[in-house]
């Protein structure tokens, strides 16, 4: 029953026993060979295991799910890596999925810029104008705007598989996006007076998220950790319910919710701090590109992304 398997993988995974989930993925394989929901969790998993080079060909199933992230039907064919020149070429990269993926993976396009690629990036509006500062040669568009022509196309997330990324090759020069410096000082006047060290917060993430009650906190768990001998500044722009009162009541945190429009006030507004703390959210992978220190508050079966006992 090869359902079961992959149940039973899932399950094996949220326990921390990584190595008998991916043996029981493999049951399920044997089983089903073209088991979609199998190849891709077992993929992630692998990714989680630091074993790049098969997992990036795993997720690559994710393409055949039903109303699949980044399966898009263009004029111009697929670029996979491997043998394929660009040199030259005209390149068309669609995000997928959330922001978070597109704050790790848009470095690529710096990877192809570099090969010698004509790079099209194509992300979500809240994030066209902060992805511009990528490079002058990376034209970057708002997702439902028509490209400009190109010779191949790829999703996001399949650049890691296309540029066959391992552990030791994964691209890590920071920063790779920089915050505006005009917006950077009109954050820095609303902010109190630098006479102490500035850090800034998130503490939890989106609720629609599917694995969002083993990342987010409430407000109350995290107050302890604030002191007097630093300034504190919340990074997030929506609050729940539950965090509302405890904000108030604390009095010692500047939150500025609606005054952040986009990415790039988010941006100019951590780029003041100096040292971010963070649950698994956008806030971690956007200080991760602006090259700012930051703590991540981790799961103990964290996000694919930071392995294991990282």
């Amino acid at each position: 029953y090869a359902d079961a398997y992959t149940n039973r993988g899932a399950t094996l995974l949220d326990l921390g026993r990584h190595h008998n989930a991916l043996t029981s993925y493999d049951k399920s394989l044997a089983l089903r060979p073209e088991h979609v929901e199998t190849h891709l969790n077992r993929g992630l998993l692998l990714l989680q295991l630091g074993q790049f080079a098969e997992g990036w060909r795993e997720v690559e199933w994710r393409k055949r799910l039903p109303e699949a992230p980044g399966a898009r039907s263009l004029p111009r064919p697929l670029w996979t890596g491997g043998a394929q020149d660009i040199r030259e070429q005209a390149i068309f990269i669609h995000s997928e999925q959330g922001y978070a993926d597109t704050l790790q993976f848009c470095r690529y396009a710096r990877l192809l810029d570099d090969v010698g690629a004509k790079v099209t990036l194509s992300v979500r509006p809240s994030l066209q104008k902060l992805l511009a500062s990528l490079g002058p040669a990376i034209h970057v568009i708002a997702e439902g705007e028509l490209p400009p022509e190109f010779d191949y196309h790829c999703p996001m997330v399949s650049l890691p598989f296309a540029f066959r990324t391992v552990l030791e090759t994964i691209p890590h020069e920071t920063p790779y996006l920089t915050a505006d410096a005009a917006l950077k000082a009109e954050w820095n006047a609303l902010l109190p007076a630098k006479n102490q060290p500035r850090i800034g917060i998130a503490w939890s993430g989106n609720p629609e998220q599917g694995n969002d009650r083993y990342r987010s906190m409430a407000l109350a768990t995290f107050l302890p950790i604030l002191s007097d001998e630093a300034d504190w500044t919340a990074l997030q722009i929506d609050l729940r319910e539950r965090d509302q009162a405890a904000l108030r009541q604390n009095g010692r945190i500047a939150f500025f919710g609606d005054a952040i429009k986009d990415f790039r006030d988010t941006a100019a507004l951590l780029d003041n701090m100096d040292l971010v703390i963070t649950v698994d959210s956008n806030i971690a992978h956007l200080a991760g590109a602006l090259g700012k220190p930051v703590w991540i508050l981790l799961a103990r079966n964290a996000d694919w992304r930071y392995l294991l006992n990282r």
